[in-house]
């Protein structure tokens, strides 16, 4: 699996909100691809399907920007993820809307690659934006 910008990114701009979230304001747009060092065109993009899943809200004008409206400890990494990436799947044949393969049923490693997907899957859905917020998260 090879998770893009957009997918690092989406989480980086997560744990900006979170960390800003005991403001009960607004962060701006711009402030939030300062700190992040990303463009404001390309963070909007980001942020447009997280937004669409009322996981963040998003506000215009003066004192507008974006805000979480979910608590990172129910926010799942793997969810994140799923939003902003094309596909999860380690190999193209398990990528999501992937032609049948015509060698599935005489395969002998496809039983691997779904195994290692699911153990991918697994470990991302187990691990929340709070553990990301925690010093240690990135020591280890």
């Amino acid at each position: 699996m090879l998770v893009s910008t957009k997918g690092r990114y989406a989480l980086r701009v997560l744990i900006d909100l979170a960390e800003h979230r005991e403001q009960q304001e607004y962060v701006p747009l711009g402030s939030m691809a300062a700190r992040q060092e990303i463009s404001e065109k390309y963070l909007e993009a980001v942020l447009k399907p997280l937004v669409h899943a009322q996981i963040i809200a998003g506000s215009r004008g003066k004192g507008g920007g974006y805000r979480m409206l979910i608590d990172p400890e129910k926010i799942t990494l793997g969810s994140v993820l799923r939003l902003v990436e094309p596909s999860l799947g380690t190999v193209s044949c398990l990528r999501e809307n992937a032609e049948s393969c015509p060698r599935a049923d005489s395969c002998r490693t496809l039983p691997l690659w779904k195994e290692l997907d699911a153990m991918i899957l697994s470990y991302l859905d187990s691990r929340t934006l709070a553990e990301l917020l925690e010093p240690a998260a990135c020591s280890e």
